[in-house]
């Protein structure tokens, strides 16, 4: 997921928009749900986010007195975090979040907004799941917020699902079914001119995650719609994760 500049899709360019462009998942009632859910499962003690990113979550966390240490690879969504308001009492370590270990135990170590998926093959989400478990203390938690593949929206004999049409700017997902890759795709117009980018991705379903805890040495405590705790269902868009250390 490296690209030539060290800070994999998320380089200056995309860092430089990258809250404006994901403003909803800024709404202060979403991350008020957010933070709510993460706060009670970690109790008091210290929280690891692994692919910190801007802060979203972090900052808002730190301030309901949270200890905050974050994972990521890119130095410009990290040099965004530094420079709000309280972003530079949060220690942050440059790195692989599948990979990198930090001093100390956490009682959460968390994952949101479908970052799991920027591991774009099995054995890297695998090692995810390894090195948040290695992170944890016993009885800590590790949480997932993710997507369900929308694999029942692909038109017959296709592979692609557009998700914003505008007259300046369209976006789709396109699925790989027999890999379980996939993109996103972003094409926009301006002044006359056009762009197109491309991130891909891995999906991953529920149950292979769950078998992905278990070979971490982690069992599912809950799963819910999303951070409000509504029943995960048949319909469900999304999910939210709970995989717990066991305490032996």
């Amino acid at each position: 997921m490296n690209d030539h500049d060290g800070d994999g899709y998320f380089g200056e360019r995309v860092a430089a928009m990258y809250d404006e462009s994901s403003e909803e998942m800024f709404e202060p009632s979403v991350v008020a749900e957010t933070v709510d859910f993460l706060v009670a499962l970690a109790d008091g003690g210290p929280a690891l986010e692994l692919g910190i990113g801007t802060g979203r979550v972090a900052l808002p966390l730190a301030l309901r007195g949270v200890p905050v240490h974050g994972i990521d690879m890119s130095r410009a969504m990290v040099a965004r975090l530094g420079a709000k308001p309280g972003g530079d009492a949060i220690g942050v370590t440059i790195g692989d979040f599948a990979t990198t270990r930090v001093p100390g135990t956490f009682s959460v170590a968390y994952l949101v907004f479908n970052t799991i998926m920027n591991l774009t093959t099995q054995a890297a989400q695998v090692a995810c799941f390894r090195n948040a478990a290695a992170h944890l203390a016993p009885g800590g938690c590790f949480v997932i917020e993710v997507m369900v593949p929308e694999l029942r929206k692909l038109p017959a004999g296709q592979n692609i699902v557009p998700f914003h049409v505008s007259p300046t700017r369209w976006a789709f997902d396109a699925y790989e079914v027999a890999t379980q890759a996939m993109s996103s795709n972003y094409i926009q117009v301006a002044d006359g001119r056009g762009e197109y980018r491309s991130i891909p991705f891995r999906y991953v379903w529920p149950a292979e995650l769950d078998l992905m805890a278990q070979l971490a040495g982690l069992r599912l405590r809950e799963r819910w719609d999303g951070w409000t705790r509504g029943p995960f269902t048949n319909e469900s868009g999304q999910h939210v994760s709970v995989w717990e250390k066991p305490v032996d």
